[in-house]
């Protein structure tokens, strides 16, 4: 091999490699710009937390509380990864705890094609999604999927059973907030070893009733109740 066919390559490794390193800082920009943008109003929907992971910008963990319909009180962690080249492309959406869907697949993945077929760079944007995320827990919608777009065919076939899907999706919530699925940072998920930003702790009565004052759910009980997002 000549000098000259190496410097060629090296030339056009280099450039690869710019365009890569370039590639990476669009889509943290715009994820950035994403993440920044979910302050507004109606952005990020209630009951839906997200926070970018500490060593990596393009990945973010999430927390979903459901308060309505067969899922509800499900307490479910979930993970957005974004590609090198976002927004050219949609983030993978993957649930961490293990739940009874038709969207999520025995791994975890939760298919976004249902809704962003195909995905719009200049339209379709995180909060999209993370209502999105929202709305596929709610029966209207678990009534509308198609098949095809259900990797979870057994849940996909709740309609033909409704009470046995229901059972399913109580069992799904009441594990979700089981001890080792908030607690234990060994509990066995679909994403394998994968760690939460977001984790839970056990607190004291005393604790516990400590940080609600200072968020002041407690002035929200004494006049009839905590409020309740839908």
């Amino acid at each position: 091999m000549d000098i000259g066919t190496t410097k060629a390559r090296s030339n056009r490794q280099s450039s690869l490699n710019l365009q890569t390193n370039d590639s990476n800082v669009l889509a943290r920009t715009a994820v950035t710009l994403e993440y920044a943008s979910l302050i507004n109003t109606g952005h990020c929907p209630l009951g839906i937390y997200v926070v970018p992971s500490s060593s990596n910008l393009l990945v973010w963990d999430g927390v979903f509380f459901v308060h309505q319909g067969y899922y509800a009180d499900s307490i479910l962690k979930f993970r957005l990864t974004f590609p090198g080249n976002y927004p050219e492309s949609p983030p993978a959406v993957d649930f961490v705890t293990d739940v009874f869907h038709p969207l999520i697949s025995q791994t975890g993945a939760f298919n976004l094609a249902a809704r962003f077929r195909p995905w719009r760079p200049k339209e379709h944007h995180i909060f999209d999604i993370l209502h999105w995320i929202k709305v596929t827990f709610k029966k209207h919608a678990l009534d509308s999927f198609q098949e095809s777009d259900c990797p979870n065919k057994e849940a996909f076939r709740y309609r033909e059973s409704t009470q046995s899907f229901a059972a399913l999706a109580t069992q799904s919530a009441s594990l979700s907030q089981s001890d080792s699925a908030l607690f234990d940072s060994d509990h066995p998920s679909p994403l394998g070893s994968a760690r939460s930003e977001i984790t839970f702790k056990k607190m004291s009565a005393e604790q516990l009733k400590l940080e609600r004052s200072k968020l002041g759910l407690e002035e929200w009980e004494n006049n009839g109740g905590p409020l309740r997002s839908c």
